[in-house]
């Protein structure tokens, strides 16, 4: 290789200005340029009409997939206005759709963000072959058209109109996107647990590209949190073991935001913990090793108080208690901190704090004033579960889950080991060697497992 080919300098640099870096580089902006870049551009056209519906400025959200391979975004809201930031309460329509980050939201609690990280309509619009915006406004309806993230033409006058609100639609690039279709199926799953996370929000999403199969949905749900506990717990098992949905609002000054948790337990051994921060879909962080902390702490102190665990005994884990619960934890805060671009993890370490004594405060006084429910959540508790009875809690582990070695048919039923080699047994707490693990790891005979235990046991002796 010559010296001419490896050499490096600012010659090389190629400097790319306006939307052509949208375009060429789409994934950083929508997140692909299939399915879910596709549906991305929805939710961020939709993040406005959504926001005004939240603040109450306007009473629906419509979304309709258009024969044509388009996707019309409606609200009848005041209208989006038509001058600048310095003489209006928000961005004019033509800088909303071609200036980056106009419109943007204040990320505070009362924001409800949709977008990948937040770029707003104008990404929207600079990868799409076409994009229309129509306002109504004072009795006139005026229209504008886009392309690639520009204004075709300027706003116009087009004649008289009823009520207010806004239009927007869009036409996705075939050259970007290729021949990738909107999910309805996904767009259905993000609006319907919006309207469950924001009470008095009405979102209903219509999809007409099969004139012979149209299909229609209305999402709206004014019990919140517990409405989305019924929904995720619909075709679960109930039985004794099954109680009511524990639920409750509240707001924390120490966090800055408010929190809205419901839960209730059942019959199943699976736990579904499903965590929000400001509308967004989270994967644990803190508010919800919170929430876990909040339930192992309540039930363990109401196992104290009817002397089902003694001061001595070692508390009850939050894997234990948490098994058989279905649960929502949505936290709305000022100042969001979040792990990561994806912004997946919340990390704000007082929302921890908040929620763990908010949930032990409100869910003990629940278990004194129910007490047959009570019941059956402390023989849920003790029930031989995938679970270990120890006096570490998720944080201290990280809230890394650990590995379980699990013995079935052994002389008193379940035995649970970890990754450490430690077991519960009755009340006694042990370390099991490398072979034994491996025997019950590789599913060996029951008989074979008793042996092993025993001669373990005897050789500490």
């Amino acid at each position: 290789m010559t010296q001419e080919e490896t050499t490096y300098d600012a010659s090389h640099i190629e400097v790319v200005v306006g939307w052509e870096a949208v375009r060429r580089r789409p994934g950083m902006y929508v997140g692909s340029t299939g399915e879910r870049g596709l549906n991305q551009l929805v939710f961020e056209v939709a993040e406005r009409a959504v926001n005004q519906a939240v603040a109450r400025r306007s009473g629906f959200v419509d979304i309709v997939l258009l024969p044509d391979g388009g996707v019309s975004v409606a609200d009848d809201g005041a209208g989006v206005p038509f001058g600048g930031p310095e003489d209006t309460d928000g961005p004019g329509i033509e800088e909303l759709l071609t200036r980056m980050g106009a419109g943007a939201g204040n990320g505070d609690r009362h924001d409800v963000t949709l977008g990948f990280c937040g770029v707003g309509p104008c990404v929207v619009n600079a990868l799409s072959r076409r994009m229309t915006a129509e306002v109504r406004y004072e009795g006139v309806r005026w229209v504008q058209e886009y392309a690639r993230g520009q204004a075709v033409t300027p706003l116009t006058e087009a004649g008289a109109a009823a009520g207010t609100g806004t239009v927007i639609a869009f036409w996705p690039d075939a050259d970007i996107f290729g021949t990738a279709q909107f999910s309805y199926k996904g767009l259905a799953e993000r609006f319907r647990e919006l309207a469950f996370l924001n009470r008095g929000l009405e979102v209903s999403l219509t999809d007409r590209r099969r004139a012979d199969a149209p299909r229609s949905l209305r999402f709206g749900f004014p019990g919140g949190a517990r409405d989305l506990v019924d929904f995720l717990d619909c075709g679960r098992p109930s039985g004794p073991a099954a109680t009511d949905i524990v639920s409750f609002e509240h707001e924390d000054p120490r966090m800055a935001g408010v929190m809205e948790v419901a839960f209730r337990w059942s019959d199943s051994p699976e736990e579904r913990v499903r965590s929000f921060a400001n509308s967004r879909t989270t994967i644990g962080g803190a508010h919800e090793q919170g929430f876990r902390e909040g339930v192992a702490a309540a039930v363990t102190a109401f196992a104290r108080e009817r002397r089902l665990l003694t001061a001595t005994d070692l508390g009850l884990d939050t894997e234990r208690t948490i098994a058989g619960l279905t649960a929502v934890v949505s936290v709305k805060l000022d100042r969001p901190e979040f792990v990561g671009a994806t912004h997946e993890v919340l990390g704000n370490p007082e929302a921890r704090t908040c929620v763990r004594q908010a949930v032990r405060d409100h869910l003990g006084r629940w278990l004194l004033e129910h007490s047959e429910q009570a019941t059956a959540v402390m023989k849920s508790c003790s029930a031989d579960r995938p679970a270990l009875l120890t006096g570490t809690t998720n944080g201290e582990w990280g809230g890394v889950s650990k590995r379980r070695y699990v013995a079935r048919g052994v002389p008193g039923g379940y035995r649970i080991w970890d990754n450490r080699g430690r077991r519960w047994w009755g009340d006694l707490y042990e370390l099991c060697p490398d072979d034994l693990l491996r025997e019950l790891n590789s599913g060996a005979d029951p008989e074979r497992i008793s042996a092993l235990l025993k001669r373990y046991r005897a050789l500490k002796r």
